[in-house]
């Protein structure tokens, strides 16, 4: 579906440019052709007044006067020999021409720059005496040049609003696929868990199996926690107030079981024990064991994982710092995605369904602020607080949001 979506950018881009490349070059052609016609048109005009002037047949000047007249889109400006303009023109702005005596000779400058050469009516030969006559784009002309921008705002506005369209249909089908396959594996889950808690009880029942019981309670609970993570990633989850501290330190606590005596866990909660938010304690709490689970690859065993609190305006941010393998700048982005991963043995999926959890259900943020090849990697998790907790300060005088190298922990 990616390499499809893909597909579909490049051919609609490619299409856009054939487009605008086609239309660029038709429309110069077309301008060509104009140009040449309003030269004949100007010529022909230039007669008109010529011979008007110099006909004493009523016949001529009535036919050179209907074609001077046919003129209603070309301005033309009339000059002497020596290109100071006489006072003569048509079609420019005559209000302007009174309000500023150096208007004309501007318009002049802006003609010879489309019309390099004047079309000449020769008065006298000796002495040589002359009128010129320059002249600007028509209207017509000007919205020719015009037309190959606007074709190209209304192409790049066709293709954005095309790939907005397949981009939210991809990702539509991916919501749908996570929501589905969710949905599914918490209903597999459902019956031998079901099955495994009545031989549990049997279990129960029999003195001889006290030391086992326990331990089997505790994975059973497991699987039953993990078939309801799957089973709220299916459907909307419900939210209520709960303490991201306490949350994080009982994945803290679970984590430290289960990980090596060679791994540090520090954990500063800017005293915000008591801060309350509204979450998903299920979800959220897979958030921070993927999280936790991802640092402890990249340290391989030995390392330091330091969880800081911070209270940002109207946001808690949790920030996760490992001092592993680190990640390049140029996969920051690739690491959230589906599939994505570094490891021999993973899905890829972790961060991708970390960051799902984040900002489809508790409307916040996770991505990575901080990471150093070799010196380790910042998470921070953004989630937005209650209206009556939230304020301009944090308890602890810090409003810092990111953190742009951490400090050894």
């Amino acid at each position: 579906m990616i390499r499809s979506l893909f597909h579909w950018k490049s051919l609609l881009i490619l299409i856009a440019v054939a487009i605008v490349c086609g239309t660029i070059v038709y429309s110069r052609y077309v301008a060509g052709q104009i140009s040449i016609e309003e030269r004949k048109n100007v010529e022909a005009w230039v007669e008109a007044e010529r011979t008007i002037l110099n006909s004493s047949d009523s016949v001529s000047i009535n036919l050179a006067s209907k074609i001077s007249s046919e003129n209603k889109h070309i301005p033309i400006i009339e000059t002497n020999e020596q290109d100071v303009p006489t006072g003569n023109f048509i079609h420019i702005d005559s209000a302007r021409v009174k309000a500023d005596s150096n208007y004309l000779r501007k318009k002049l400058t802006e003609f010879r720059r489309y019309n390099k050469e004047p079309i000449v009516l020769v008065l006298k030969d000796s002495p040589y005496t002359a009128i010129r006559y320059y002249y600007g784009e028509s209207k017509l002309q000007r919205e020719v040049k015009w037309y190959p921008i606007v074709q190209l705002v209304v192409v790049a506005l066709f293709v954005f609003i095309a790939f907005f369209a397949l981009q939210t249909r991809y990702k539509s089908g991916q919501n749908q696929l996570w929501a589905s396959m969710a949905k599914e594996t918490a209903h597999q889950l459902g019956t031998p868990l079901s099955s495994l808690e009545g031989w549990l009880e049997i279990l129960k029942e029999k003195k001889e199996n006290t030391d086992i019981v326990p331990e089997i309670t505790k994975d059973l609970n497991r699987l039953m926690l993990i078939s309801d993570r799957f089973g709220k990633i299916g459907s909307t989850p419900h939210l209520s107030l709960h303490r991201p501290v306490e949350q994080v330190m009982a994945v803290v606590n679970y984590m430290k079981k289960r990980s090596s005596e060679q791994v540090a866990f520090t954990v500063d909660t800017g005293n915000l024990d008591n801060l309350n938010a509204c979450l998903s304690p299920t979800l959220f709490d897979w958030v921070f064991e993927n999280l936790f689970k991802n640092a402890l690859d990249a340290m391989e065993g030995t390392g330091e994982i330091h969880i800081r609190f911070r209270h940002v305006n109207r946001f808690l941010q949790i920030q996760v710092q490992d001092t592993g393998k680190g990640i390049p700048r140029h996969l920051h982005k690739k690491v959230f995605k589906a599939g994505f991963t570094t490891k021999k043995r993973g899905w890829g999926i972790g961060l991708s369904l970390s960051k799902r959890i984040m900002e489809q259900y508790h409307k916040g943020t996770l991505q990575i602020t901080w990471s150093e090849p070799g010196k380790g990697t910042v998470f921070t998790v953004t989630i937005p607080l209650p209206s009556n907790q939230a304020q301009n300060d944090s308890p602890t005088g810090s409003s810092q949001a990111t953190i742009a190298e951490p400090t050894a922990v």
